[in-house]
């Protein structure tokens, strides 16, 4: 698609379950940690849900909104990774706001495949911060 977002379905139903994945890991063990973990997972989660409801609300056929929620989240990832005072955390936190930006550029010209797969991996990599 010349102006729009290919495969903006594709990344809506990745972008559901994430989020599904994540709800499921904030039930995990995100309390067993001393320090601010359970808090920062529960943000993470709450701004994944965010960029779910707002990336569903933006057509496909304007990337550059794409993009803009897609650095938000970024954005909030980063953010959240400087609060963060578990490093394992931390450093999901940042690698995730990294792979996001170079998804966010990609979705500028319309392409979608490197959304789908940060978002694709995102569950399992905070899960595992957040266990």
């Amino acid at each position: 698609m010349r102006d729009g977002v290919r495969c903006g379905g594709a990344v809506r139903g990745t972008t559901a379950a994430l989020l599904l994945a994540l709800v499921a890991v904030g039930a995990g063990g995100c309390g067993m940690f001393g320090g601010n973990t359970r808090e920062v997972c529960a943000d993470s989660r709450r701004a994944v849900q965010e960029f779910v409801n707002r990336l569903n609300q933006v057509p496909a056929n304007e990337p550059a909104r794409w993009r803009q929620v897609t650095e938000q989240l970024a954005g909030r990832f980063d953010a959240l990774a400087d609060t963060a005072e578990d490093a394992a955390l931390r450093k999901a936190l940042k690698e995730e706001s990294a792979r996001l930006r170079t998804a966010a550029k990609a979705l500028a010209t319309g392409d979608a495949a490197p959304l789908t797969a940060a978002l694709s991996r995102t569950p399992a990599h905070l899960g595992a911060a957040c266990e």
